[in-house]
């Protein structure tokens, strides 16, 4: 049986990945890119939340 932590720390990571992705793949400047992932690296948590309010977008609609 999983832990609910082991659980939780995969769903992160998956969400992580998945802000990773999207940030390399916006129109933001490559300096801007390489702040982003760093943040959300670092802070795995806090800077997801962050960047889901204020990072960089896609050019995808």
């Amino acid at each position: 049986m999983f832990e609910y932590g082991g659980i939780l720390g995969l769903i992160i990571l998956i969400a992580d990945i998945w802000a990773i992705i999207n940030i390399m793949g916006s129109g933001a400047s490559t300096g801007s890119k390489v702040l982003w992932i760093v943040l959300v690296l670092l802070l795995p948590i806090l800077g997801l939340i962050i960047w889901l309010i204020a990072g960089p977008r896609s050019g995808k609609v």
